[in-house]
């Protein structure tokens, strides 16, 4: 759903209409230039030939640095370096699950986890969240999904599309419930250093250090230093699980980039501040949430990390005689995209239906005009 809404956003922007995307899912900012002077000094000085599989030695210990300094035992040879958080992620997944395995999600969730799991021969168990726990799992509904073929658990905090920042009492609980019945929890923290308000993400095995041995975490520079098209990614675990991930990775794709290695490791070595990023992010947030909870059937929550507010728009979906009879998020946004010539996420695309999410990884300029469009053709009479 998600491409299919970029896909009808280009097409009308082709035709000359003055479009407002609110829907991506990367950073609005430029490589910091210190990144940027690193790679090129890699290309000069020929650094393109093959690396290690798992990551050149000097980007693994300082992806080591960085999680001791956030209180995480993880020595080099536990993390390998990956094309992006998706690859870490899907290694994750096709290394420890089985055909008809099941994996436990808490939804809504994003898109990819379910087609990753599906990839491996595995089934998705969703365990929807409610927004009355501000979009946390239940540890209880998480126990009472599992089998006995459930074989781990996927958690995402910060998280897409929701925002939410999982509490430590709930990440102890689901500690627990990884424990009782010996299940991986694969663990996406790609927005680790995107939270607000005082809120601090909270790595599971930080939390609870006996789950670490069940503890695979996900990682990559692609949020934190605007680096997506770079591709590189983490994932550290223990030793047997990130051995199995090098054999597999050096079979499909081998080392990541050679340059865009270099890269990463000035970001992490250099310290380079994003702390205007995140603040420029924070003030988008608060202003997003406020405008979105001024449109007359829409209530949207703050978000504690990341850069999606989620509101719920189910109040229109039942207003179909004003709504020209929409029934769903994905037609809600269509509504919108062809009327006020905004483009945004439906909650279908992420099994949070009732919902549309909305990214603040765009300029405050268009953030307001877009909503603002949006409030005008979402109030006008009928």
């Amino acid at each position: 759903m998600t491409i299919r809404m970029e896909e009808r956003a280009k097409a009308l922007a082709a035709r000359g209409i003055d479009i407002i995307s609110l829907v991506g899912g990367e950073p609005d900012f430029d490589t910091p230039e210190a990144v940027k002077d690193a790679a090129v000094r890699a290309l000069r000085e020929g650094f393109t030939k093959y690396t290690s599989s798992a990551g050149i030695p000097e980007l693994r210990e300082a992806i080591e640095a960085k999680l001791r300094a956030q209180g995480l035992d993880y020595s080099s040879d536990e993390i390998v370096v990956t094309n992006g958080a998706k690859q870490a992620l899907f290694n994750a997944i096709a290394a420890v699950c089985e055909p008809g395995d099941e994996i436990i999600i808490p939804s809504p969730c994003w898109v990819s986890f379910t087609e990753q799991i599906k990839l491996a021969g595995g089934t998705p168990m969703l365990v929807p969240v409610s927004e009355a726990t501000q979009f946390a799992p239940d540890p209880e509904r998480v126990v009472a999904a599992v089998t006995p073929r459930t074989r781990a658990i996927v958690l995402n905090s910060p998280n897409n599309p929701t925002g939410a920042v999982y509490p430590r009492d709930v990440l102890s609980a689901i500690a627990d419930v990884a424990l009782r019945h010996n299940l991986y929890l694969i663990v996406d923290e790609v927005y680790e250093a995107l939270t607000y308000d005082g809120t601090a993400h909270l790595s599971v095995p930080l939390v609870r250090p006996d789950v670490r041995p069940l503890t695979l975490l996900a990682n990559s520079m692609s949020k934190t230093f605007a680096m997506t098209g770079w591709r590189v990614g983490s994932l550290a675990g223990p030793r047997d699980v990130i051995e199995g991930i090098d054999r597999l990775q050096g079979h499909v794709t081998g080392n990541v980039n050679s340059i865009a290695q270099r890269a990463a490791l000035c970001a992490l070595r250099e310290h380079v501040d994003y702390s205007a990023m995140l603040r420029e992010y924070d003030a988008r947030r608060r202003y997003m949430v406020a405008a979105l909870n001024r449109i007359s059937g829409v209530t949207c929550p703050m978000p504690q990390g990341a850069f999606y507010a989620f509101p719920d728009v189910t109040a229109l979906l039942a207003d179909k005689s004003q709504r020209g009879g929409v029934r769903d998020s994905m037609a809600l946004a269509e509504h919108w995209l062809n009327t006020a010539h905004v483009a945004v996420v439906p909650g279908d695309a992420f099994f949070g239906p009732g919902h549309i999410r909305f990214s603040y990884a765009a300029s405050m300029a268009k953030i307001e005009e877009g909503i603002a469009r949006i409030k005008q053709v979402t109030e006008q009479p009928r």
